[in-house]
């Protein structure tokens, strides 16, 4: 009598788990994964997310679809994960702004803290100031001079209103007091080609995309944003040793997934993204392109959010930068 009971109440909680989307852990993965990339193929956080997801495919045995959603600085794709079933099946790969920036600046459809929950940090890696070879500044301390002299001429790209990129040229603006015009895109990927053409003057770019163009004489590398010089690019100087002094912004990229996940689903997830990004290939790969393989524990994640979200909040105070609404 008892086991009939306890058949019928395991029978009823799949029952509940099926009728929610909610897949039971244990057949879990049975189908493909989508990975929201909340930004245009061609960026840093695009080449993150096909790179680790290439490895999370050999690992779970099914297919990672990387599914690109570009718009209003990373909100749209990061809606779609705060909204979607709790079954392990939508993940998001998310930049500081969905995260910990843009709650500060504007009214968002989720909440980042109750609607999306952490699994693994993925990578760190600085930003670097590119500029058009057309710009005559060849050092900051040059940039800043023909900033001073053009009030409101200079423009700068950023991967959308709210990034990491944008807050750099806010920083800019504060620590060398200049008047720089931002000028917003839906990721790195379709920045790059406006400023490759001459369409704006410079670009606080994640280190992925740009350094190619660098390499090649398309764009012309000035400085990065830590307060230690590169490994991939070690001939670039900080922007402490350009002359502003204690610039320091980076830029990360994290997996969450919809709040609700079955614990032993993030679990499963956390074990092969960081599996993925101690791969010595993969690790190669990245540091190529002057990014640093992170992984964490979904606890260390929350903790690191928090920290980054009390900077940026600060510096949006210190910036008065707006957001889109």
């Amino acid at each position: 009598m008892r086991s009939a009971i306890r058949l019928a109440r395991n029978f009823a909680a799949a029952g509940l788990m099926a009728a929610s989307g909610v897949a039971p852990a244990q057949s879990y993965p049975a189908k493909s994964i989508r990975v929201i990339a909340p930004y245009a193929a061609g960026g840093a956080l695009d080449l993150t997310a096909r790179l680790v997801g290439q490895k999370m495919n050999d690992g779970l045995k099914q297919t990672i679809v990387i599914d690109n959603r570009p718009g209003a600085g990373g909100v749209i794709g990061a809606d779609i994960v705060a909204k979607a079933a709790p079954d392990g099946y939508t993940l998001l790969l998310a930049s500081p702004a969905e995260i910990a920036v843009l709650p500060h600046l504007q009214k968002m459809p989720y909440s980042a803290d109750r609607d999306l929950i952490p699994v693994s940090l993925a990578v760190i890696t600085p930003l670097i100031l590119v500029v058009h070879p057309s710009l005559p500044a060849k050092t900051i301390k040059e940039l800043i001079a023909i900033a001073r002299a053009r009030p409101g001429q200079l423009t700068y790209a950023s991967a959308g209103t709210g990034g990491v990129q944008h807050l750099a040229g806010e920083l800019l603006k504060i620590t060398a007091k200049v008047d720089l015009v931002h000028v917003p895109y839906k990721g790195a990927g379709p920045a790059m080609p406006d400023l490759i053409g001459g369409h704006v003057a410079m670009f606080f770019s994640g280190m992925p995309p740009a350094m190619p163009h660098v390499r090649a004489g398309k764009l012309r590398a000035l400085a990065v944003t830590t307060l230690k010089r590169s490994p991939a690019a070690p001939e670039v100087p900080t922007m402490t040793e350009g002359g502003v002094a204690g610039f320091d912004i980076s830029n990360w990229f994290a997996y969450f997934l919809p709040a609700g996940t079955p614990a032993d689903i993030v679990a499963r997830l956390n074990a092969e993204i960081v599996r993925g990004l101690r791969l010595p290939d993969v690790r190669t790969k990245l540091a190529d392109v002057g990014a640093e393989a992170a992984g964490s524990t979904p606890e260390e994640l929350a903790r690191f959010v928090r920290a980054e979200s009390e900077k940026f909040a600060a510096l949006i105070r210190l910036s008065g930068a707006k957001g889109t609404d």
